[in-house]
């Protein structure tokens, strides 16, 4: 019955993304709400300008109503506490991607929320999440993939929400920069952890939002591969790293993150790295980051870096869920 559940799940937030996108997208058009393509990005996205942003509104919207109907329409005593922390993170980060995007498209300022003013956000999230748990009895502990092990931490395990949250929905930006990108790659990690949830048979909740959020990137996809006529922006790409850090503390698979979400970890490392490097040496380990753009300036088309980074991330995704289930 539960596998029936998920596969209804995923099928209606599909069809619901696939549904209300025409009526969206064209809606951001009128707006006027195109994406501005920065100077020193590569020259081939320059044709960019103008497709509409925001799109990342019908994900959310998706991923919402079919979590709550699927969630209270179908299992049977359903963990109020759980869906409203994943929703409450998914909107709430999306709305502070919004508020970056409106910024950004609406008042003509390119970078959007100043960093500090991001970074407030999503630590205020954050920190109520954090209570949220405590108030319910949230297990402190984590376990060391592959093994047996649990570490004990206390009150540390509220630095590590913060920065699960923080890192999460950050590194996840990071990754949103060419078409399909990061749709795909967030839908492959969604699928692990949902798959995770379900057969721990007590994160049904977990199971089902995460399955919604992969038919509404599986929906958004039909609008967002290459050539894209829609761009998720900060409002969907902010959401999704909240929320798959969440639901990677809501399954106690904290450190399993690191592995199914090896892509963002990358991408990640790689504008570290790349900082690092030409602060202290003045030389650039990589011809531009995130490094999907190097890879697109060694020539490789853009189509070839998604589908390769997809092909990536679902081995990643693999080996977590191969690691949890033998070893877990």
């Amino acid at each position: 019955m539960n596998d029936y559940i998920l596969l209804l799940t995923m099928a209606l937030s599909f069809i619901l993304t696939v549904v209300i996108s025409p009526i969206i997208i064209p809606f951001l058009r009128r707006l006027k709400f195109g994406q501005s393509i920065r100077d020193e990005g590569p020259k081939s996205h320059q044709k960019k300008s103008g497709t509409p942003t925001m799109g990342g509104v019908m994900i959310l919207i998706s991923i919402a109503i079919t979590t709550i109907v699927s969630s209270f329409w179908y299992i049977s005593e359903p963990s109020q506490v759980h869906i409203f922390i994943v929703l409450f993170v998914l909107i709430g980060y999306g709305l502070l991607g919004f508020l970056d995007d409106y910024i950004k498209v609406a008042l003509k300022r390119n970078l959007g929320l100043t960093s500090k003013q991001k970074m407030l956000g999503q630590v205020i999230i954050a920190i109520v999440v954090y209570f949220i748990l405590q108030q319910n009895g949230f297990s402190t502990y984590i376990e060391i993939p592959g093994t047996a092990i649990e570490l004990e931490l206390g009150f540390g395990y509220a630095l590590l929400i913060l920065v699960m949250l923080v890192g999460g929905s950050n590194a996840v930006n990071l990754t949103d920069g060419l078409d399909g990108l990061l749709a795909g790659t967030a839908a492959i990690a969604f699928g692990a952890f949902g798959i995770l949830a379900w057969i721990t048979g007590g994160n049904m909740e977990v199971a089902v939002f995460c399955l919604a959020v992969v038919g509404a990137l599986l929906g958004f996809l039909v609008f967002n591969a290459h050539p894209a006529k829609v761009f998720m922006g900060d409002t969907g790409s902010l959401a999704l790293g909240g929320a798959i850090a969440v639901v990677a503390i809501l399954t106690k698979l904290e450190l399993l993150l690191v592995i199914i979400g090896g892509i963002f970890v990358i991408e990640t490392l790689s504008v570290i790295l790349q900082v690092a490097s030409f602060k202290t040496t003045g030389k650039r380990i990589f011809r531009m980051s995130p490094l999907h753009h190097h890879y697109e300036l060694k020539g490789w088309s853009e189509w070839r870096v998604v589908t390769t980074f997809w092909a990536v991330g679902f081995i990643f995704a693999f080996l977590g869920v191969y690691i949890e289930v033998m070893f877990g």
